[in-house]
């Protein structure tokens, strides 16, 4: 079965802690049988934006949805002006992956104004000028603290040298995973004066820039033995890169990351990464079910939050068939 299709352990609903409900203040929704959707993607470049552009293109045939997706090719201007777009189109509700937290804001105020409701994917917008009830429905994804966390946890465990110098690839600059991420792992890591993360710097999420970044931090940091990078794109660039370098990944540099692609897992299997806490993008079906029930009347919690599971060298292989 494609992981796509799956709403068990790969997504699992829970209500966040202090989650508000959002009936009484956002839009409502009309029950009906078809539905216009946005879905503004901010972006394309990667197989996690790809897979989940996908799982929404293959819902819309099985949810009523006359889909209308844009991808603002890394631009938070141009994803704005998407949904400009698409209220202009007349859509009934709003999924937003925001590019990042503040720049967005415009594009959830101008929805809600226009009285669409909306949900934010994967991603969410500045909590202190937008919240979940008021302005925008609820948000729909995992919690990236708990990511970091789960990541750093790991590379205490399974840490056996004297001292790690960690180098630390960010996401993007001003997004919730890229802030959220690094909280996370940053402070559990300080709880164990073994590590010292002696450089931290975005790539972007992206795999070439990742690359660039770890060839950059490596001249400066050669005694680096441990690289933390916010998703597994970045990952794999730094797999290169120390591989130019003549280092061994998995043997003289640990490698922990963060999504659960394909190439992570299979970099797991080949001996090259360590761990990688799993972000899934499916949310397609997700995002219908919430969407009947927000329509039905239900109570909709102000965060959906989506259960990740963790990829080692334990698991990797029973589950890279169902990787994208």
């Amino acid at each position: 079965m494609k992981r796509r299709n799956m709403l068990g352990s790969a997504i699992a609903l829970s209500v966040g802690l202090g989650a508000g409900l959002a009936i009484a203040e956002t839009p409502p929704l009309e029950a009906k049988d078809t539905y216009r959707v946005g879905f503004p993607q901010m972006e394309s470049n990667n197989p996690w934006r790809i897979a989940q552009t996908k799982s929404f293109h293959d819902t819309a045939e099985t949810c009523g949805w006359d889909l209308i997706a844009t991808d603002a090719a890394g631009s938070a201007a141009k994803q704005v002006a998407d949904v400009d777009s698409m209220i202009a189109q007349g859509i009934d509700v709003l999924f937003l992956p925001p590019r990042e937290e503040k720049p967005l804001i415009p594009a959830v105020m101008k929805a809600k104004a226009a009285g669409i409701p909306t949900f934010l994917v994967d991603r969410s917008v500045d909590p202190s000028v937008a919240q979940a009830g008021d302005h925008y429905v609820s948000f729909l994804g995992s919690d990236f603290i708990e990511q970091g966390q789960r990541a750093a946890d790991w590379l205490i465990a399974n840490f056996s040298g004297e001292k790690g110098v960690i180098v630390e690839l960010e996401g993007t600059t001003g997004s919730s995973p890229a802030n959220d991420r690094k909280k996370g792992f940053d402070d559990q890591i300080a709880t164990d004066d073994r590590f010292e993360i002696v450089a931290s710097q975005t790539g972007d999420f992206a795999r070439d820039l990742g690359r660039q970044v770890m060839e950059t931090l490596l001249q400066a940091h050669p005694d680096v033995n441990v690289v933390y990078a916010h998703n597994d794109e970045m990952a794999i660039g730094a797999i290169q890169a120390l591989e130019l370098a003549g280092r061994k990944p998995g043997e003289d540099v640990i490698i922990v990351s963060i999504d659960g692609t394909r190439d992570a897992l299979q970099a797991i299997i080949d001996g090259k990464m360590g761990v990688t806490v799993e972000s899934s993008p499916f949310f397609g079906p997700l995002a219908c079910d919430v969407m009947k029930r927000y329509a039905a009347g239900e109570e909709i919690p102000g965060w959906i939050k989506v259960e990740d599971r963790i990829f080692t060298k334990d698991n990797a292989a029973d589950h890279i068939d169902e990787a994208y």
